[in-house]
Order: C-alpha cells, then sequence, then structure tokens
C-alpha cells in the first residue's frame, strides 16, 4: 500500500510513522525543507509543499489513501481558511484523492456547546466562532461527495496531547489553567497515539461518508483535569476569577463520546482518561 500524508506535524508524522512500520510506503508533504530533512527515514519520501500558499504539484494518482492533517499556520479565520477548506480543496481537486479513501482531520471544536450536554458523531456541528465555522465548513466541502471523486471521511479529534506536547500541564503550573468560574465545564481529551490509531483506522476499514472521534472515554471536569495535575506536580490548584478562561473568551462545555467510534472500528484506546496519558509525562 502507498498512502499520501498531506500535513506531515505532530500527529501525521505519527501516522506516517506508524504506517510505514507495518510495511507501507508513504509519501508526505510539509510546508518547509527544514521540516522535510527532519521527517526524512527509510519508507518515507517527503516532500516540501505548502499547499495552503497554492504551490503546483504533480504528484502521479499513485496512491491508495489520502490522510489530510494540515494545520492552520496561526489562529485567525483567513488563516484557518487557506488550511482547512483551500488546502483540502485542492486535494479533493486533484487525481491523488480520485476512488481512494480520503481521511480529513478534523476537530471537536465545531461543537460549540456550552451546556454540558453530550456530543457524538452524529451530533449536528454548532460552530460558535469564526474559526470554527471554517471547520464545519471543510467537514462539509470533503464530505459531499458531488464536489469530488474521493471516499470521504472524517476525524474529529479532541484537545490533543502526548509526547512533545503536554501544555495542559504547564498551564496548570503557571495558573494559566485554575480553579475558578465554570469549574464544572467539561474537557475533552485524546493521546496523540489514540488519535493516529483512529486516523489509521478509518483509512484501512472506514465507511466513506462517515464521522469518526478521536476522543478518550472518559470527559472530566476542568476543577478534576486541574486538582489531579496540580496533586501530581506537589503543588496547591491556583485559583482566578476567570478560572483560566482568556478574556472575553467563553468556554466551551460538552462531552464529547467516541463510543461508536470505538465500537465500529474495533479500537482498544490506549489511555482511556487524561491520566493514564498525562501520568508517564509527569514522572
Amino acid at each position: 500500500m502507498h498512502h499520501l500524508v498531506a500535513g506531515c506535524g505532530w500527529l501525521g508524522s505519527e501516522v506516517a510513522r506508524r504506517l510505514v512500520a507495518r510495511g507501507d510506503r508513504v509519501t508526505a508533504l510539509v510546508r518547509t525543507e527544514e521540516s522535510a530533512r527532519r521527517l526524512r527515514a527509510p519508507g518515507l519520501s517527503v516532500h516540501a509543499l505548502d499547499l495552503t500558499a497554492g504551490h503546483a504539484w504533480d504528484f502521479p494518482p499513485i496512491f491508495d489513501g489520502v490522510v489530510a492533517a494540515v494545520a492552520a499556520s496561526g489562529p485567525t479565520p483567513a488563516n484557518y481558511r487557506r488550511a482547512y477548506v483551500e488546502a483540502t480543496r485542492k486535494l479533493l481537486e486533484s487525481e491523488v484523492a480520485i476512488r481512494v479513501p480520503f481521511v480529513y482531520v478534523s476537530s471537536t471544536g465545531v461543537f460549540g456547546r456550552s451546556d454540558g450536554s453530550w456530543v457524538d458523531e452524529a451530533t449536528p456541528a454548532s460552530p460558535a466562532d469564526a474559526n470554527s465555522e471554517v471547520l464545519v465548513e471543510a467537514e462539509r466541502l470533503v464530505l459531499d461527495a458531488t464536489r469530488h471523486a474521493a471516499k470521504p471521511l472524517v476525524v474529529r479529534c479532541s484537545g490533543l496531547y502526548g509526547p512533545g506536547r503536554s501544555g495542559v500541564i504547564e498551564r496548570v503550573r503557571s495558573g494559566a489553567l485554575a480553579w475558578g468560574a465554570g469549574d464544572g465545564a467539561w474537557m475533552n481529551f485524546s493521546h496523540r497515539d489514540d488519535a493516529a490509531t483512529v486516523v489509521i483506522a478509518a483509512l484501512d476499514r472506514g465507511k466513506p461518508g462517515a464521522i469518526y472521534h478521536a476522543t478518550d472515554a472518559a470527559p472530566s471536569t476542568r476543577h478534576d483535569v486541574v486538582a489531579w495535575i496540580a496533586a501530581r506536580l506537589g503543588i496547591e490548584p491556583k485559583e482566578s476569577e476567570a478560572g483560566g478562561a482568556a478574556p472575553g473568551r467563553s468556554r466551551p462545555n460538552r462531552r464529547v463520546s467516541g463510543e461508536a467510534t470505538r465500537r465500529e472500528l474495533d479500537i482498544p484506546l490506549a489511555y482511556p482518561s487524561f491520566r493514564e496519558g498525562l501520568a508517564p509525562l509527569l514522572a
């Protein structure tokens, strides 16, 4: 099998490494030559090509599957649109996507709910800001099979963390994530390794047109997350009136379920909650 991984960043590179490890060939796209040099390895053909800048490409249609994991270069709606809509459209309209599985990596940020309710793979998206509206637009583009010839699938990831990305620990240490107003808001996580497992399972045996969730099995309140991390750090949880929320920004509050995904794709979680995932990073 030969797969294209477009957007070989932190999650995409893990997906690519796993595919190579099982004996597949992988062609990876990254934005810069510096990133390409860092990523190159046996079985992994890496090319520097910034799809978000509209750069031309000439890859032949030789792939058995495509993973689109392009990330935005900044948090503005314009950057989001370039990465998640325009770059994805470029991939979908190319010959490499014709009649092959096309796994688009999205975010559970499409759910802007603030009432603590459960959302699952069948729950309609409810964007709450301009960036999440772009994410929803990109999902619709991918899933609209009347606009391209790919076999589309969407994998939505909850808050990603893992080796090299443990910012939630530092936020608790610094007090950027603290006790305070909204302590009962639910937080949702996915360890990078479990997210990569879901992406590859969707690539291998997902149903075209399906939406899958890469999320752990234990949404937790902010109060509990802060308390557990602070205890492991040996510090007292910090408190603030805002609880660590950015000024003027509402915090999402929903519980994300991935049970249907795990059942359909037959996926066991390596890290059922943030506790199992963060413990090695706190050792």
